[in-house]
């Protein structure tokens, strides 16, 4: 994405960002931007950076439902099969600034396939806000709030159904995810690369680990 931005944009001068600690203000006023984007990032963006600059995150809920954390794996278990990007202002609360647009994703396969499916429909959202210099519009709707969901939030051992099961594994199928999981006494099972073969039978990779 950041490559195929360089290359559209040749008159600007684009700067990416990559560590939490690298995202300061003394280097961001440095850099001293006309938009930053935030494709991806699971930490609080430090008030005096949005205070001071168009700060623009990409979420993924049809804002305002699905404000807050884990949202990939919130819709899933809500059995949603698709929803929208939204890419919004930075404000002090947590998703809840005003929106520049909003764009169609599909919610099937991995969480690693999801998040690559969503580079390039980001990357032209981005080319929208910067060529047609789109201003943001407050929200509007019903608001709901998702809760970030903890790694112990992966265990498969109450589920009942493949179904259910299937969506645990796919949903945390990503890298830096802790993966869904089954334990013992002596040992954790952690599933990836969920397949359905039946209505009543799944295939998965599985890592043993000894405790």
């Amino acid at each position: 994405m950041f490559e195929n931005l360089i290359k559209s944009f040749i008159d600007f001068e684009w700067h990416a960002i990559c560590q939490k600690t690298d995202f300061n203000l003394v280097n961001v006023q440095k850099i001293n931007p006309s938009y930053i984007f935030i494709p991806h990032w699971s930490y609080m963006i430090p008030s005096e950076i949005y205070e001071n600059y168009t700060c623009i995150v990409f979420h993924m809920t049809d804002l305002p439902y699905g404000r807050g954390g884990s949202p990939l794996q919130n819709l899933i278990v809500r059995k949603h099969q698709n929803t929208k990007i939204s890419a919004l202002k930075v404000e002090k609360e947590i998703d809840a600034g005003p929106i520049y647009l909003k764009r169609e994703l599909d919610l099937t396969g991995t969480a690693q396939a999801i998040f690559e499916r969503m580079n390039p429909i980001i990357e032209g959202m981005i080319r929208e806000i910067i060529l047609d210099k789109i201003i943001p519009q407050r929200q509007e709707g019903e608001i709901t709030t998702f809760k970030r969901r903890t790694p112990e939030e992966g265990n498969l051992s109450q589920l009942q159904s493949i179904e259910e099961i299937y969506d645990y594994i796919r949903m945390l199928d990503a890298e830096g995810y802790p993966s869904a999981f089954l334990e013992t006494d002596y040992f954790k099972f952690e599933f990836t690369k969920a397949n359905p073969i039946g209505e009543n039978e799944l295939e998965a990779y599985v890592r043993i680990i000894k405790k």
